[in-house]
């Protein structure tokens, strides 16, 4: 799909050509000059000229561009405006900002063009909502602050509502950890020719500087002697690093992402207004002082990802739960289960703990009851072929001995794990309502996994519901104890585990059809050199009508 004759950059000639085009049915939101909300336009609106402003030079655009939240008639189009190189920081006043949306990526068949004011506020970034647009288009987007223009990106709409649909290919990614690697699988997936990408949290981390690669250390939070993020300066500082690498910006340009975060964009394994889980000293926080942490955490994730989203500044609160619809094909609900939950059961310093305790955690949730309700009533009303839940941490039961076969029961109470009535409810509606072809997308644990999803995981020869595929990390380290570890706690506690793999980081690379859903587990030779190469480690398939996954 992908058009890759295009040149790499945008030329400024080209840009101010392709303001002197008719909109035809095409709008915009938040500043633009387009046609309106919907109706033909009726004169033929250009680009303002072309004017240096001080402080805004070469480099401005070093954050690159994105694009995400696709509907079928608009996309939501971002970039964040960055101090140039050896320029301590931009005019501290707003900036204009225009953009062109178009059909070709050399801007001769331009369908939208407008301004909107990166202000000082929202660290200058821009989001823009394009509207009018025709479903399931490749468009071509690019910026210009001042005479700077931008990288060209590459977004898709969605297929119309009940439209048929033959195919979507999307790639599902968590867990990002700068310190920790190099991205190659972020350039695999630039080159993959996706429609999507849909992204399950931690997309950055706050932890202290301390890595390996002298390349890729944390900034350095504002506040002496604290080890983690906790300033709006500090978080934004911390965006500016994680999409300053080439090989995240190249993933961004070439498709529309779907966001939603986990813990890390806040703070490790944090639960509403409660930090984290043996926070002493400095680093505990009561809940005022935590939401006052959360507002900042979540303004910066506001201003940096490409979402569909009204946010007021200062807030501790941002709903990011939000549902898709790709024609007749798939229904994609995108959950947020770290905002709305309630502690993890005993509140252990790293969370593990008796899995008894997750069993007994009658009165927690992981989603809140009105995320819950949005979800369950979601998936009665679906006519959808495909039903995907993308949400944040391993739906299936983990059990694990600290020694196979010796006696009491391990989980991760973070994951669901700790809030099993919550989970058995939302397993039970999706087994109730019938709904078609149910999926679950997962990250957070920085591993592979395909796992069957029952109602009691305890009963293996009960209905198999649903399947669940957790996407290894980008680059964070696997954390648990060892490969064989799992494998043999797998085979005593965990039989609807049908793959795990722990030694190696990438992504998941799914494409649907209405016969089948496919996964590709993609793995990276290694995350010590950007240019490591990236391949297929297994392929395992769902086939419509027919829960559980096979190896292909």
């Amino acid at each position: 799909m992908r058009n890759s004759s295009g040149p790499a950059a945008a030329t400024r000639r080209g840009f101010l050509a392709g303001g002197a085009v008719l909109l035809t049915a095409v709008g915009c939101s938040g500043g633009g000059s387009g046609g309106g909300s919907g109706g033909a336009a009726t004169a033929r609106p250009s680009l303002r000229p072309a004017t240096a402003i001080p402080g805004v030079g070469d480099g401005v655009f070093a954050l690159g561009v994105a694009s995400g939240d696709p509907l079928p008639d608009s996309v939501i189009i971002w970039t964040r405006l960055a101090p140039a190189a050896g320029v301590a920081s931009l005019p501290a006043r707003d900036i204009p900002v225009d953009w062109q949306l178009a059909t070709d990526d050399r801007f001769t068949d331009v369908v939208a063009v407008g301004t909107q004011t990166a202000t000082p506020g929202s660290a200058h970034s821009v989001h823009v909502d394009v509207r009018g647009l025709q479903p399931a288009r490749v468009y071509f987007y690019r910026f210009r602050a001042g005479t700077v223009i931008s990288p060209v990106g590459r977004t898709r709409t969605a297929p119309a509502a009940g439209a048929g649909t033959s195919t979507l290919s999307f790639a599902l990614a968590s867990c990002q950890d700068f310190q920790n690697g190099y991205w190659p699988a972020y350039g695999a997936i630039a080159a993959d020719d996706l429609d999507l990408v849909v992204h399950v949290g931690d997309y950055i981390y706050e932890y202290d500087p301390k890595s390996r690669f002298p390349d890729r250390r944390h900034t350095t939070p504002a506040r002496p002697g604290l080890d983690q993020l906790q300033t709006l300066d500090d978080y934004r500082a911390r965006y500016a690093q994680y999409k300053a690498d080439p090989q995240l910006q190249a993933a961004h340009a070439a498709a529309a992402w779907v966001v939603t975060w986990d813990d890390h964009e806040t703070e490790n394994n944090y639960a509403g207004l409660i930090d984290e889980s043996g926070d002493t000293g400095d680093r505990h926080q009561d809940p005022a002082a935590f939401a006052r942490q959360r507002a900042a955490a979540y303004q910066a994730y506001h201003e940096h990802m490409p979402i569909r989203a009204s946010y007021q500044p200062g807030s501790p609160d941002l709903r990011l739960y939000r549902r898709f619809a790709f024609g007749d094909l798939l229904t994609l609900n995108v959950m947020d289960t770290r905002q709305y939950r309630t502690p993890q059961p005993g509140r252990s310093p790293n969370d593990i703990g008796p899995a008894a305790l997750g069993e007994h955690n009658t009165t927690g949730t992981m989603a809140g009851a009105e995320q819950e309700k949005w979800l369950i009533d979601g998936l009665a009303a679906s006519r959808a072929r495909w039903n995907v839940i993308a949400q944040q941490t391993m739906l299936a039961q983990l059990h694990a001995q600290l020694t196979p076969g010796s006696g009491e029961v391990f989980a991760n109470l973070d994951q669901n794990d700790g809030y099993v009535p919550y989970r058995t409810r939302l397993l039970s509606a999706v087994r109730d309502t019938g709904v078609a072809n149910p999926v679950v997308l997962s990250g957070d644990i920085h591993c592979a996994w395909v796992n069957d999803l029952r109602v009691d995981f305890d009963r293996p020869e009960t209905p198999v519901v649903g399947t669940e595929f957790v996407a290894t990390s980008i680059s964070s380290g696997f954390f648990l104890p060892s490969e064989e570890f799992v494998r043999a706690n797998n085979r005593l506690l965990n039989p609807h585990v049908r793959y795990f793999r722990g030694d190696r980081r990438g992504y998941t690379r799914i494409r649907v059809s209405p016969r089948q859903c496919a996964a590709d587990m993609r793995v990276a030779e290694s995350i010590d050199r950007r240019d490591a190469p990236v391949s297929t480690d297994a392929t395992w398939v769902v086939e419509a009508g027919r829960p559980g996954a096979q190896q292909a």
